[in-house]
């Protein structure tokens, strides 16, 4: 059955047709937003492995860390952005520029001379994988009823998961075999490929909008962003918490927060709609993801180095030794999608996400140097299905939550926070594991030796795992020892975070998801007043439009 529909909101016109029977189209784009998701989830796997390289060709080794920085950099202050545009204009075009602009970065890259270059390059690439993650979670809510979206986004987070794993590995190959500068053209084959499908066979809702874009409060909003993540990734590295640097950056991140937020209530159509924060399920879903983002990425950022270390895994095999905890979280994701699918009940998978989490949190913090590879891999798998049951439940409740005309912004929205969790968590965790590395490290060799084995506070990460072979076991014990230790340390700091998250799911209100039968949109529903709990099931997805 076809039904014509015209919705107007907001100075908005959306006009399409709505399709509710099977839906083919999905299943004929969902390659190419995959194929987006990997390259986005992809770049910084294989890079990092080719970074060794990269400052041996290029050299500026004192500037190597802002190939990573600046693209975290760019990805982190683009998406709030990209989401909101995809909703005011379109998602297709939007969606394809993002991809446009990611393949420009990467074939620069490739071609770089200098380390600036390569710096400067990078920040291109991170603007425009800003949107691909953002933009393909946008579109599958515009394709699919939010009954039938868990399904998809399942599938999606194994992709995800699939490219943890794969990154080091192709990495690993193309740094051994083939020039480093591969690690970036690899990319246009596949983006190829990408638009080549999204732009023949993807059709969405057309947009006509009377709004201009929020620039002041995208401005500020990125200037903001940026202060925070310089903070993390320099604080306690770089330079001193208490230096001037870093107290400057944290004023420059607050005082232009807070401007973000005066001019949020004014304008026309906001970057982030603070409104939306008075719905209690996207707050909800916002804390968890910024909580997950934090105790995920901070706690598991150090189990290749205790691989490579204590366990002696070569870099490319600590890769794979991570499968177990990716294989988790795929196998969950998919299963946790099918069920809400077919039940349209979701608010069950983050309370077990959060105990899973905790439980694998729990687990890895009793990690010491007579850890098994097997034992090891059971600890990384509880956590890994904790894990598999949050990931893409949160951006569906995120999604669920908010008017068709917000849905760019919650699926932004829910990356963000996890990415802004995930620098503050590295940050943290790694100032806990450092500190405890030391120590320990000097309760046994002496201040002096082990602040020379641990690079005199720069990082344990700064240890070269290859050169151990070649120390004597005075020195290697006590190191592998204060290793499995800082480690664990870490693990038992993650544990109150992923605790929280179990708490907080347990707030979550379950609105009904709606299936296709419901996909005629009505843009004009009431909003959802989720801040008094008067909650009502905001208006299904337009289903697909021949644009």
């Amino acid at each position: 059955m076809v039904a014509q529909t015209t919705v107007a909101t907001h100075n908005t016109v959306v006009t399409s047709k709505t399709v509710t029977g099977r839906r083919p189209e999905v299943m004929v784009v969902l390659p190419g937003l995959m194929l987006a998701i990997m390259l986005a989830m992809l770049d910084n796997m294989i890079v990092g492995t080719a970074l060794p390289k990269i400052v041996g060709d290029l050299g500026g080794l004192q500037h190597f860390s802002w190939v990573v920085t600046a693209y975290v950099l760019g990805t982190t202050v683009s998406t709030p952005i990209w989401g909101k545009i995809g909703d005011l204009y379109g998602r297709k075009n939007i969606f394809l520029t993002s991809i446009v602009i990611f393949l420009a970065g990467s074939a620069l890259a490739g071609m770089s001379q200098t380390m600036g270059q390569l710096i400067g390059f990078r920040a291109l690439q991170g603007l425009g994988a800003g949107g691909l993650l953002v933009g393909a979670m946008a579109i599958i809510g515009d394709l699919v009823p939010p009954r039938e979206r868990g399904r998809y986004q399942g599938l999606m987070a194994g992709i995800m998961a699939l490219a943890m794993i794969a990154g080091p590995l192709a990495g690993g190959v193309i740094t051994d075999n083939f020039n480093w500068r591969w690690a970036f053209y690899v990319n246009l084959p596949l983006g190829a490929i990408a638009l080549v499908l999204l732009v023949t066979k993807l059709h969405l809702p057309k947009y006509r909008t009377e709004h201009r874009i929020d620039w002041l409060g995208a401005g500020l909003l990125s200037v903001g962003i940026t202060a925070l993540v310089l903070i993390t990734t320099w604080g306690g590295r770089e330079y001193a918490w208490g230096s001037w640097q870093i107290l400057g950056l944290l004023g420059l991140g607050l005082s232009t927060l807070a401007a973000f937020g005066l001019v949020e209530r004014s304008a026309a159509e906001p970057i982030l709609p603070l409104g939306l924060f008075h719905n209690r399920n996207f707050a909800l879903v916002s804390a968890i993801g910024f909580l997950l983002g934090f105790a995920m990425f901070g706690a598991i950022n150090f189990l290749p180095l205790y691989q490579q270390t204590v366990q002696g895994a070569s870099a490319t095999n600590s890769g794979l030794l991570l499968l177990p905890m990716m294989l988790g979280m795929m196998v969950v994701s998919v299963f946790a999608g099918q069920v809400i699918t077919r039940t349209g009940r979701y608010k069950i998978f983050p309370i077990i996400g959060g105990i899973g989490m905790t439980l694998g949190m729990v687990l890895l913090a009793q990690l010491d140097v007579s850890t098994s590879k097997t034992q090891l891999a059971l600890f990384m798998a509880a956590l890994g299905m904790g894990m598999g049951f949050l990931m893409q439940t949160t951006m569906l409740i995120a999604q669920n939550s908010v008017e068709q005309k917000d849905l760019g912004v919650a699926s932004s929205s829910a990356t963000f926070f996890r990415s802004i969790g995930g620098s503050f968590g590295v940050s943290l965790f790694g100032t806990i594991f450092v500190r405890t590395l030391e120590s320990d490290v000097a309760k046994q060799i002496g201040a002096e030796r082990a602040s020379q084995l641990t690079g005199g506070g720069g990082g344990a990460g700064q240890v070269d795992p290859t050169k151990l072979a070649g120390m004597s076991d005075a020195i290697k014990l006590p190191f592998f020892h204060g290793i499995a230790t800082a480690l664990a340390d870490v693990f038992i700091w993650a544990i109150p975070f992923a605790a929280v998250v179990a708490v907080l799911a347990f707030f979550i209100k379950e609105i009904p998801l709606r299936g296709a039968d419901d996909a005629v949109a009505d843009a004009s529903s009431e909003k959802d007043e989720g801040a008094t709990g008067n909650e009502k099931a905001p208006p299904s997805s337009l289903v697909s439009a021949l644009e």
